[in-house]
């Protein structure tokens, strides 16, 4: 198990997805996975603490509401967390940071921002263009 100092953060002048780089991804994903868990674990205590109270029927729509929202949102938390598990694994098989469409390097600046892509930027251009193409209006 490799270290990370608290500053540490991929460069291009490394070799792409050395171990300080998969250790460094592998950190953050587990970190936001963490983040994630915490959130729906308060959602679902936040949910459980009783029913409806509001008198008003405008208040009571706009708790409803409230609560459908957060649903939705713990459901999208959900979906990203399966995605999270799937990079995890792709670290652990060796795959991870490169293209599953090209086999390129999907970069650095891509996978900072989106720790769990699995296609480079011209390969998810070509992606949308061809949904957009595609798509039933």
């Amino acid at each position: 198990m490799i270290t990370l100092s608290p500053d540490y953060r991929p460069s291009k002048d490394e070799e792409f997805m050395n171990e300080m780089q998969l250790a460094y991804f592998r950190q953050k994903l587990l970190l936001w996975r963490m983040d994630l868990l915490k959130e729906a674990g308060e959602t679902l205590a936040s949910l459980s603490e009783g029913g409806i109270h509001e008198a008003d029927l405008a208040d009571r729509a706009t708790v409803e509401t409230d609560r459908a929202f957060e649903l939705r949102t713990r459901d999208r938390a959900r979906k990203l967390i399966i995605k999270i598990d799937m990079a995890l694994a792709r670290i652990e098989d060796g795959s991870y940071g490169y293209c599953e469409e090209t086999g390129e390097p999907i970069g650095l600046q891509r996978l900072e921002a989106r720790p769990i892509a699995t296609l480079s930027l011209e390969a998810q251009e070509r992606h949308e263009r061809h949904e957009k193409i595609y798509r039933d209006d």
